[in-house]
């Protein structure tokens, strides 16, 4: 007795059609660029969309020209090694390179620290415009006399807490699109979300803002829209 299987006498696959050799090539064909295919866009989207999963995200929004024209504004005068925190694509790094200070970037994104090298090279500072892969709550800034941060809310007191730990008196600190919390700062320059909020070390670490207190209003920087 048959349990299971093709019938005695009935050919295999009786009432379907043959699939031929070149049609399972096609479809093996299909199968290798859809994976392919999620496996590249798997590789690209993960390190953008990681930043999102942590606690405090810190995501990847391209400085605008008035931006970086701002912050080497607040850099006028100034001398020492300069660090970008969470660099992006590089593009104020480059900057600041340009305008001769030796510059550091720290990104989490590979891809965006790739490009920023490659964007180095391009422009001819790759010597003294260089990039790290690496975590910013993970890296000690207190080599660096210049330090920018394209921060969020979320992380501003935190980093406050770190920073004044970790520099030297002389540093100034440059705060693009949002203000520390607590300190005050010494220029303020540009209008918007252009605004950038430059700190000197010196100043803020005797000058946290408290409830009544009184300090006196940053200075405006010659030649801008905003307060210097």
């Amino acid at each position: 007795m048959e349990l299971g299987g093709t019938p005695q006498g009935s050919p295999q696959g009786e009432g379907c059609p043959p699939v031929s050799l070149k049609e399972r090539r096609w479809g093996l064909l299909l199968t290798a660029f859809v994976g392919g295919t999620l496996a590249a866009v798997y590789a690209v989207a993960v390190p953008f969309l990681a930043p999102a999963l942590r606690s405090v995200c810190l995501p990847f929004i391209p400085a605008t020209p008035r931006q970086v024209d701002n912050v080497v504004r607040m850099l006028q005068g100034r001398r020492g090694p300069l660090v970008d925190i969470g660099s992006g694509d590089g593009r104020l790094v480059v900057a600041a390179a340009k305008a001769g200070f030796p510059a550091v970037g720290y990104e989490l994104n590979p891809w965006l620290v790739w490009f920023s090298r490659y964007r180095a090279w391009r422009e001819g500072v790759r010597a003294s415009a260089t990039f790290h892969l690496s975590d910013l709550w993970k890296v000690s800034f207190s080599q660096f006399s210049n330090v920018v941060i394209f921060g969020v809310p979320q992380m501003m007191p935190q980093l406050e807490k770190k920073l004044e730990l970790e520099l030297q008196d002389d540093a100034r600190v440059i705060a693009c699109r949002f203000p520390f919390p607590s300190w005050t700062p010494d220029h303020v320059t540009g209008e918007g979300t252009d605004t950038v909020w430059a700190y000197d070390a010196s100043t803020f670490r005797g000058r946290a803002r408290a409830p009544g207190t009184l300090v006196p209003p940053p200075k405006r920087v010659p030649g801008s829209t905003g307060l210097a």
